[in-house]
């Protein structure tokens, strides 16, 4: 039995003929719609891509992609443990580093060296000089006593005893002067003027005796 629609269909189409109709047929608005979109073409190509990487992966590592995602949760681990280690190594060795070194200099030397560095924005000398400046000048009024490698840390645990209301500001001013000058990081005009405010409050403040 012949269908309804063979009527329609020629008993003979040479190649020219056809090749025109299929680009006739392709031309429909439907083939278009149905096509995907140059952004899924992209999104299935890097897809196909990450499987075929993660099946190269998982044939290699033992456990497959369970022992691929193990040991990248391993890693992560240790990048964080060697990371902890290493700041804590290095915040000690910075802590133990004394604040002065080279030639004895007076307070009103220290902080003209920082203003000097400051106006020529060089923010970290002028952190280092002012710090050295607060230091110094408590040593000169006896708030301190003189010693040598006295470190960042010391010094302002030993003012903070007794400029109790000026302790955390200490502490806060000799982490500042160690990141700069021990840590490596940028001197800031922020810090510059944390510091020249903490020299002028430490001038005014006067010491209480420890119980």
């Amino acid at each position: 039995m012949i269908g309804p629609f063979a009527a329609d269909v020629p008993g003979d189409i040479d190649r020219d003929t056809a090749r025109l109709r299929a680009i006739e047929e392709l031309r429909d608005p439907g083939y278009a719609a149905a096509r995907p979109g140059l952004l899924q073409q992209a999104a299935n190509w890097i897809g196909a891509r990450i499987e075929e990487f993660l099946e190269t992966v998982s044939q290699v590592v033992p456990g497959g992609i369970f022992g691929l995602l193990l040991i990248v949760v391993l890693l992560i681990v240790l990048a964080v443990v060697i990371r902890l280690r290493v700041g804590k190594v290095a915040r000690a060795s910075r802590a133990s580093q004394p604040v002065f070194h080279g030639a004895r200099r007076n307070a009103a030397d220290h902080r003209r060296a920082s203003a000097e560095a400051a106006a020529r924005g060089d923010f970290a000398d002028a952190v280092r000089e002012r710090f050295r400046a607060v230091v110094r000048d408590l040593e000169e009024r006896a708030v301190l006593d003189v010693r040598s490698g006295r470190t960042a840390d010391e010094a302002a645990a030993e003012a903070g005893a007794v400029l109790r209301e000026l302790a955390g500001a200490l502490r806060d001013g000799a982490r500042r002067f160690d990141d700069v000058h021990y840590g490596g990081r940028p001197g800031t005009e922020d810090s510059y003027r944390f510091l020249s405010d903490l020299d002028d409050r430490c001038r005014k403040a006067r010491p209480v005796a420890i119980s």
